[in-house]
């Protein structure tokens, strides 16, 4: 088994918000949590369609760099992750 697949199965065994973040603390540095989040951030903002990367780098302070590559995995790749993530996320919230 890859290392990846063992991670990502263990992230799986998580339940609750609570539970990811006290998983996620204890993986990742404060600096890595918060490279994640800023893309989260950003891949949620892109989605929306309203604010222009400039907009999006002013409201958040993440890199055109970052919010460029962001916007690639979002509409150009194959592994299609964000996209995955950002409809769930919107299909649950429609249902609550």
């Amino acid at each position: 088994m890859k290392v990846e697949s063992a991670l990502y199965q263990a992230i799986l065994q998580l339940k609750t918000t609570e539970e990811c973040a006290s998983f996620f603390q204890d993986l990742c540095t404060p600096a890595e949590l918060s490279a994640m989040s800023e893309r989260w951030r950003v891949a949620q903002l892109l989605d929306q369609k309203e604010l222009s990367y400039r907009e999006i780098h002013d409201k958040t302070g993440v890199s055109l760099a970052t919010i460029g590559r962001v916007a690639r995995f979002l509409t150009q790749e194959a592994y299609q992750g964000y996209r995955l993530v950002l409809d769930r996320v919107k299909k649950t919230k429609q249902n609550v």
